[in-house]
């Protein structure tokens, strides 16, 4: 299948070797407010997002473009991908998991993290399936589900990070016995999660069991996410999530695999329909000041400088 037609194609390799890691000695949050932040430049136009694939890429790419006109950074989210959503035969419960590249970036969230925040980019941990049958939408009750979240609530809090990204990918329903999706967990999940983390981002990626269970009865989540996305690189879909365009991205488009063409006509449509948020996928190490330019020249007027 092509790019168009697909979501991520590159499965993480090794998510289920090891147990979950949450390792100690970690930068505190406290640490973000540290003397010497900078404050970011100013600009006009969507929230830019960047997924990086850490088992490859450097979180620190997200910081090394900014706006030609004003200097601004164009990546505004920067979506640490990914940890995982695992689950234990034993106790039959779900964990969260991270692999060996994700616990370097959560050790090293000085040096890995920080730097990214301190220019104004938002960072985020995204949540993946992991072939287990855990996953976001067949939580058996409230209780499991909090319990999850806490967990989540609890890595954020500790690594000072910015957010939680669901990503109901690879899950694989009914093994290990798992149950199938059910309509109120996912529910349960994002509101126990809202509790926890008052002020933090909550984002959708649209795909999967879980996306399609955001109402059941008079109980809804949409509203509670701050962003939702559409799901697949080099298309145009309005995803389900909140009901303000402001926070919504209906374009996706993948640096490794959207021809520049389709990305700039993605990049004009966000901005000609009156949509908040460009998301973008697998930036890397190279230097695409030059595919990113024509993207920004429509966004936000500007070309993009990249600085190594």
């Amino acid at each position: 299948m092509s790019p168009a037609n697909i979501s991520r194609r590159t499965l993480l390799s090794g998510l289920a070797a090891t147990s979950a890691v949450v390792a100690t000695g970690a930068a505190l949050p406290a640490e973000a407010a540290a003397a010497g932040e900078c404050r970011a430049a100013a600009k006009t136009g969507p929230v830019t997002v960047a997924y990086i694939e850490v088992n490859d890429h450097s979180m620190l790419s997200a910081g090394k473009y900014k706006l030609a006109n004003g200097g601004a950074q164009v990546i505004d989210v920067a979506v640490i991908f990914a940890a995982n959503i695992n689950y234990n035969t034993t106790t039959k419960k779900a964990y969260l998991f991270f692999n060996p590249q994700v616990t370097n970036v959560l050790n090293n969230v000085a040096t890995q993290v920080r730097p990214l925040q301190q220019k104004g980019i938002k960072v985020l941990l995204s949540i993946l399936g992991n072939h287990q049958g855990a996953g976001f939408a067949n939580f058996p009750t409230k209780a499991a589900a909090e319990a999850f979240a806490q967990e989540l609530a609890d890595a954020v809090n500790r690594y000072g990070l910015d957010g939680i990204d669901f990503d109901d990918e690879y899950v694989e329903y009914g093994n290990n016995g798992t149950g199938q999706p059910n309509a109120n967990s996912f529910i349960w999940l994002v509101q126990a999660l809202r509790a926890k983390l008052p002020n933090k981002l909550i984002t959708l990626y649209d795909i999967g069991p879980a996306s399609d269970r955001l109402v059941s009865g008079d109980q809804s989540i949409r509203e509670t996410f701050n962003y939702a996305w559409n799901p697949y690189y080099g298309t145009w879909g309005v995803p389900s999530g909140p009901s303000s365009k402001s926070k919504l991205s209906p374009a996706a488009i993948s640096y490794t695999a959207t021809s520049q063409s389709t990305a700039v006509s993605l990049a004009q449509r966000t901005v000609s329909e009156g949509y908040g948020v460009f998301l973008t996928y697998n930036l890397t190490e190279s230097n695409t000041a030059t595919y990113l330019s024509a993207i920004t020249q429509k966004l936000y007027g500007s070309n993009t400088v990249y600085t190594p």
